[in-house]
Order: structure tokens, then sequence, then C-alpha cells
């Protein structure tokens, strides 16, 4: 038992399939390891900084994470706003709302001896859930090779059709293993948690969530990002981060791209 795991190539409805049948997939080498590696090196210096300040019981203690992410790493928009990914959030979220945003950019550096992560769905944040409705999805990039002794992601296969809420009890997980610039996609809903690293060496990630454009987000995104680094980025980056409203009324603002 194992995570699909695709090609950039694939049809899109094979892979969207695989995604609300499995809860998760991977998408090898969808960046360049030049991007990579180039996101890497921007938010290096951040880990380094304050990347210790956000551990805990549940993010670990040889974990470093980082958030505000687009204003520390200019490239990571490429990501962030990468077509592929987009589509897919578009097939999984805009049956049910009008537009998306980032829910959450987090940077997660798993060092050596760090612990399995409890097991956890993303979409635990919001205090209902509706059948049949996905609240989010979730991205994690690989910025170094995952592994299954390095912390690669544990995911268990199907969680997210599971029919009544309830936690994990034996059910096995798989890993994402996967070569530095792939993603590993996930539902809001499926359960999943940071591997622990067995290995000599660190692995970074870079954690991207996009969440249905009615919720509220789970990372402020106008606060933790300067308006005037906002306004540096394109149409498209700013929409994500939520300078739309969720049509012409619900998050209004004067200068709101689609008028009032």
């Amino acid at each position: 038992m194992t995570l699909k795991s695709f090609a950039p190539s694939v049809a899109s409805s094979e892979l969207i399939a695989a995604l609300r049948e499995d809860g998760a997939v991977i998408l090898r080498e969808l960046a360049s390891t030049e991007l990579a590696d180039a996101v890497a090196s921007e938010l290096r210096p951040h880990f380094d900084r304050i990347g210790q300040k956000a551990q805990s019981d549940f993010n670990g203690y040889k974990t470093l994470r980082i958030s505000s992410i687009l204003k520390r790493s200019r490239r990571s928009a490429e990501l962030i706003a990468h077509p592929r990914i987009l589509e897919i959030a578009d097939a999984i979220l805009l049956p049910h709302c009008i537009n998306y945003r980032i829910g959450s950019c987090t940077g997660i550096e798993i060092w050596p001896e760090e612990s399995q992560q409890r097991l956890h769905r993303d979409d635990g944040i919001y205090p209902i859930r509706m059948p049949g409705m996905e609240w989010q999805i979730g991205v994690n990039w690989a910025l170094d090779d995952f592994t299954l002794e390095n912390g690669g992601t544990h995911v268990i296969l199907g969680s997210n059709r599971w029919k009544e809420p309830r936690l994990p009890q034996d059910e096995p997980t798989v890993q994402a293993v996967m070569p530095k610039g792939s993603a590993v996609i996930y539902m809001g809903s499926t359960w999943h948690g940071g591997g622990a690293n067995r290995s000599n060496r660190p692995r970074m990630g870079l954690v991207n969530t996009y969440s249905l454009g009615w919720l509220r987000q789970e990372e402020n995104h106008y606060l933790s990002i300067p308006r005037e680094v906002a306004d540096s980025y394109p149409e498209p980056i700013r929409r994500l981060m939520g300078y739309q409203g969720h049509g012409r009324i619900l998050g209004w603002f004067p200068g709101n791209p689609d008028g009032y």
C-alpha cells in the first residue's frame, strides 16, 4: 500500500479521481530543483533566526517552522500559484465557493531525532463539517528529497471518506516518498502528520493550504504580510492572499477588483 505517484503530465481526471479516492496523491518533480533550491535558500535565514519559536508538543521540539512566507520568499509565489496546483484547487473547492484563497503558508524543517507528529486533519480548525464538501486542500512541496527515514509525511489513505467523525485507531499509514520539487496534495479532511526523522540531515518542506473563499483564513495575511509587500505581487497572488471579495458583497472593500 503506497501513495499514488504521478508524473506532471498525468490527465487531470485521473489525478482528481485518485485524490478523491485516497485523500492524497503525489505529483513528482512538479517544480524544478532550481526553484526548490531558490525557495529553500530564501527561507534559510528565517528558519535559523526564528524557526524555533513555533516549537511545541504538536509541532515538535526538533522542528523549525516559519510563516509569513510571501514576505520572506519572493519565489515561493511560483509554488503557491503553480497552475497545476490551482487546477486541482479549482476542481475540489470551486463547486462550493465563488473563489478560494490561501489558508496558510508554512515552512517546515524537520531535524534529526524528531519524533512522528500526531496525526491530524487540517480542517479540524473549523467547528463543523458538511458531508461531501471539502473546506480546503493542502500541498506540501518537497524542498529536499522526502524519504522514509527523514520524515516523509504520513497519510491514512481514504480517511477523507470516513462517514462519521472519529479519531484514528490502528489504521496503517503510508509515507510521502518523493524527490525534491515534488508535491503531495491532500484533502483538508485527510488524516496526516509529519514523519520521524531518523536520518542525519534535516528535511525542508513548504506547506500551503487553500480554503473556501467564504471561510476565515487560518493565517491572517493582511497582518502577517505588509501591504506594500502584498501590492508588489501580481494580481493573481494578491487575490490568493485575500485581496478580493467573495463575490461583490462578502468581504467588499474600496478597490475590490470585482467591483461592488
